[in-house]
């Protein structure tokens, strides 16, 4: 039986791949079991240096499987998915969501819990909670107005509308928007340059930028004089590489 997630190794980075593409990628407890299982063994493995989520097929996905909810979609704990999804957003290391077609309500909700979003030029955005009469446990309310905006985030889970690529990145809902026909090496690339820098300067700057989120400019400036963690054991070996002097 194919994995519901599928793992994919590469040279310093990794890729997470939703695997149901019959059904779109639809999300359901076990594949979230899945997703789970693999946050948890990427956080220790100090040979991935950046992690790529994405879809198989046709979609990166089209969101919490209806039918599972139908069903009464029997969880581990309140809140689990959404303790999963943090999981995902404070691994120590980059994480892009690699978004291409379908990428709507709990899709989203994934996507907004990696660092960024990559979008193919076919990709399309939505919250549709409020078309079934259901509100976000996942975390849609708290991340979308982070990075949209309040009267964007607003606008989109009260009308339940689907947004294309190019609005989603006007809006900074995505932050780059590439070529269906590139997408795959464009993806690649980014990972690439993302996995050649420091893992500790990675793994600081995401605690940084998390424990400052929505502070005053001045408490953030003091924390991060008073809590950066300075230069990294990679330090002289980087400059070294890139001048030639020894120290």
């Amino acid at each position: 039986m194919d994995p519901l997630v599928r793992r994919e190794d590469f040279d310093g980075w990794s890729q997470l791949v939703i695997n149901r593409p019959s059904k779109l990628n639809a999300l359901t407890v076990d594949l979230f079991r899945e997703l789970r299982a693999h946050i948890e063994l990427l956080g220790d493995d100090e040979r991935v240096r950046c992690v790529v989520v994405r879809g198989a097929g046709k979609c990166f996905s089209a969101g919490h499987d209806l039918g599972d909810i139908a069903d009464g979609e029997p969880v581990p704990s309140r809140g689990w998915h959404s303790e999963t999804l943090r999981l995902l957003e404070r691994l120590p290391k980059p994480v892009i969501a690699a978004v291409h077609g379908h990428c709507y309500t709990g899709a989203l909700e994934v996507a907004l819990a990696c660092d960024f979003i990559l979008a193919a030029d076919n990709a399309r955005f939505g919250d549709t909670h409020a078309k079934w009469a259901l509100t976000p446990v996942w975390g849609m309310s708290q991340r979308l107005p982070r990075r949209v905006g309040i009267a964007a985030a607003k606008r989109l889970m009260f009308t339940c509308d689907m947004i294309d690529a190019a609005e989603a990145l006007r809006i900074g809902l995505a932050e780059r928007v590439v070529p269906l026909r590139d997408f795959d090496e464009e993806v690649e690339a980014l990972a690439i340059r993302i996995a050649a820098n420091s893992p500790f300067s990675h793994r600081a700057n995401k605690r940084l930028l998390d424990a400052t989120d929505a502070r005053p400019l001045d408490a953030g400036l003091a924390w991060e004089v008073m809590e950066s963690e300075g230069a990294g054991p990679d330090m002289k070996d980087r400059i070294t590489a890139f001048t030639g002097k020894k120290s």
